[in-house]
Order: C-alpha cells, then sequence, then structure tokens
C-alpha cells in the first residue's frame, strides 16, 4: 500500500489534487458535487480522481450514483501517518 500511495499522490499528474481530496473526506464524507464545490474543482475533475483513488483502494464510496459520498478504506486509514506526511509534501 504504501508504494501505491506514493505513486498515487506524488507520481502522477494530479497527485496534489487527489491529497486535497483524502484530506476533505477525512474531514468529512461528502459527494463529488460537494467536493467539487469545497475544492472548487470541476466535477467531472473530481470524478476522475475519484476513480483514481477507489481504483487504488484508498477511498470507498457509500451509496450508489449521484449521491454516494466518499471516505477512505480501512486500508488507508491504517497509513494514514504516511498519507498526513505525503499531503504535506505536495499541498
Amino acid at each position: 500500500m504504501e508504494s501505491v500511495l506514493w505513486y498515487v499522490l506524488t507520481g502522477t499528474r494530479g497527485g496534489s489534487n487527489r491529497a486535497r481530496i483524502l484530506q476533505t473526506i477525512d474531514e468529512q464524507p461528502r459527494n463529488a458535487n460537494q467536493l467539487a464545490e469545497t475544492l472548487e474543482l470541476d466535477y467531472k475533475t473530481i470524478r476522475h480522481h475519484l476513480d483514481v483513488l477507489q481504483e487504488n483502494g484508498i477511498v470507498t464510496r457509500s451509496g450508489t450514483e449521484y449521491g454516494a459520498i466518499y471516505l477512505p478504506t480501512e486500508q488507508a486509514r491504517a497509513h494514514w501517518e504516511l498519507i498526513e506526511q505525503i499531503c504535506e509534501q505536495v499541498t
């Protein structure tokens, strides 16, 4: 998981936005529209980053369709200290 976190948050374009998304849903789970408003990013950009995070087992969604909320997975929570360290570097 550590190598996945480093890759997804620092090794690819958009890592800083993914870090911001993680920090935001750590504060409070939100849906994609709420994340777009809070982070002042395009909805499609948020959806793309959520898909990347979800494909890599970093976030999960609760619910279906438009209103689904996103939150960190248990596996991500187990590595939260590393996530915070990475976020400090990229945001």
